[in-house]
C-alpha cells in the first residue's frame, strides 16, 4: 500500500532547522506530484430488457413455484434478445460510463489508452472482441484486448487497468459483460437456474489523491478443481466436429456442493489477505460487492467475513449470475444514486471457473 502520510523532506536538513510554511507546502506540493492514483471517472451498467422470471424456468425443469428463490435468492435474471450479441451489451454499459466521466469534466474518449473487455462469451473465439467495443464507442487511441477469468474476470481485469493508470499515467476503461443465457444446459439444473446476462463497466483515471485506487489485492487460483464448472468442448482438448452433441457446447456444474465450499473459502481468505495488504479492518469496509453468484454463498462467505448486513451491495434477486460483470453491474448500480464519494474503502470479492479468484480492497 503506498502512502505519504509519513515522509521525510527530499532535501536533508541541518539539524536544528525550522521549515518555514512556504517549504512545507513546496513539500506537500512535491510528495502529491510523486504519488500515483487512480481514481473512478465514470461506471456504467446495461442488462437486457427481457426478463425471466423463475416461473418459466421451473415450469421447464419441472420444478415448484418458489423452488429457484429459495435455494438461490434468485427472482429472475435478463436474457438477451435473439440477435443480440455481447459488445452490444458492452457498448451500453461503456458508454454509460464514459458519459458520465464527460458530465464529470473527467476523462475524454481521446485520452483512454486501454480497453479491457472481461468475459466467457465474446463476440466470436476470433477475433477478440475488445477491439471492436473500443472502435464502437469511438477510442481512436486505446489498445484493446479480453480477458477471460470467468466469475472473477473483472477483477483480474480491474488490478491490470489500476497499474496501468498509475504506471502510465493515462485512462483505462474496464468492461465486464456475457451473455450466459445461450449456454445454459437444461439437463444441468444447478447451473440452469443461475445464469444471466448483464455488462458493467468502470473507467479509471489518474490522481495524484493518496488512498486512491488499489489499496489491496489477493488473487487465488485452484486447479484441481477444473472440471467443477466448465464447457466441455470448443477448446483444444476437445474441439468442435460434426455430429457433436448440442450439450458438448453448454454449461456444467459437477459438482455444486464442492463449488460452494471451495468458492466461500476461497474468497473469504482472499477477503482477509486483501484488507492485512490494505492495513484495513473489516470494520473499515464501507461497501462489501462480491460477485452475485447466489445468496446462499454471498451471505456465508459474509457471515465468515463478519461483515455487517448493510455494508452488502446485491443484484443477484432481480439480476441473476452473469459471471464477471456481476461486480461493476452491481458497482455502477448501486452508485448511481449518489455520487462517487471519496475516502471511502470499497471490498470486492470473487470465485468462479478455473478455480480462480480473488480480492481487492478500492479507495475512492
Amino acid at each position: 500500500m503506498s502512502s505519504i502520510s509519513s515522509t521525510t523532506p527530499s532535501t536533508p536538513q541541518p539539524p536544528g532547522t525550522v521549515l518555514d510554511a512556504g517549504h512545507l507546502d513546496q513539500m506537500e506540493k512535491t510528495m502529491r506530484a510523486e504519488y500515483r492514483g487512480a481514481e473512478i471517472a465514470g461506471l456504467g451498467h446495461h442488462a437486457p430488457h427481457r426478463r425471466v422470471a423463475n416461473a418459466e424456468i421451473e415450469a421447464r425443469l419441472g420444478l415448484s413455484l418458489g423452488w429457484i428463490e429459495g435455494r438461490t435468492g434468485i427472482r429472475e435474471r435478463r436474457w438477451a434478445a435473439d440477435g443480440e450479441a455481447l459488445t452490444d451489451l458492452a457498448v451500453e454499459a461503456g458508454k454509460m460510463a464514459l458519459d458520465q466521466a464527460q458530465s464529470r469534466g473527467a476523462a475524454g474518449r481521446a485520452t483512454v489508452a486501454l480497453t479491457i473487455l472481461a468475459t466467457s462469451t465474446p463476440d466470436h473465439l476470433l477475433p477478440p472482441s475488445a477491439p471492436l467495443l473500443a472502435h464502437r464507442l469511438g477510442l481512436p487511441n486505446s489498445g484493446a484486448i479480453d480477458m477471460a477469468g470467468a466469475c472473477a474476470g473483472f477483477l483480474y481485469a480491474l488490478t491490470f487497468a489500476d497499474a496501468f493508470v498509475k504506471t502510465q499515467r493515462a485512462p483505462v476503461l474496464v468492461v465486464a459483460a456475457n451473455i450466459l443465457s445461450r449456454r445454459i444446459n437444461f439437463g444441468d439444473r444447478g447451473s440452469a437456474i443461475l445464469f444471466a446476462d448483464a455488462a458493467g463497466a468502470v473507467l479509471l483515471q489518474p490522481t495524484d489523491r493518496p488512498g486512491a485506487g488499489i489499496l489491496g489485492v489477493s488473487l487465488a487460483s485452484a486447479g484441481a478443481g477444473y472440471d467443477l464448472i466448465k464447457i466441455p468442448a470448443g477448446g483444444s482438448r476437445q474441439p468442435f466436429k460434426g455430429g457433436m452433441a448440442s450439450d458438448e457446447t453448454l454449461m456444467v456444474i459437477t459438482d455444486g456442493k464442492a463449488v460452494f465450499t471451495e468458492a466461500v473459502g476461497m474468497m473469504a481468505r482472499t477477503a482477509r489477505e486483501a484488507l492485512g495488504r490494505a492495513d484495513a479492518s473489516i470494520g473499515a469496509i464501507d461497501r462489501w460487492i462480491p460477485h452475485q453468484a447466489n445468496t446462499r454463498i454471498i451471505e456465508a462467505t459474509r457471515r465468515q467475513l463478519g461483515i455487517a448486513p448493510d455494508r452488502l451491495a446485491t443484484t443477484v434477486a432481480e439480476f441473476g449470475n452473469s459471471s464477471a460483470a456481476s461486480i461493476p453491474f452491481t458497482w455502477s448500480r448501486d452508485e448511481a444514486s449518489r455520487d462517487i464519494g471519496r475516502g471511502r474503502r470499497i471490498l470486492l470479492t470473487a470465485a468462479g471457473a478455473g478455480l480462480t479468484g480473488g480480492s481487492v480492497v478500492w479507495g475512492t
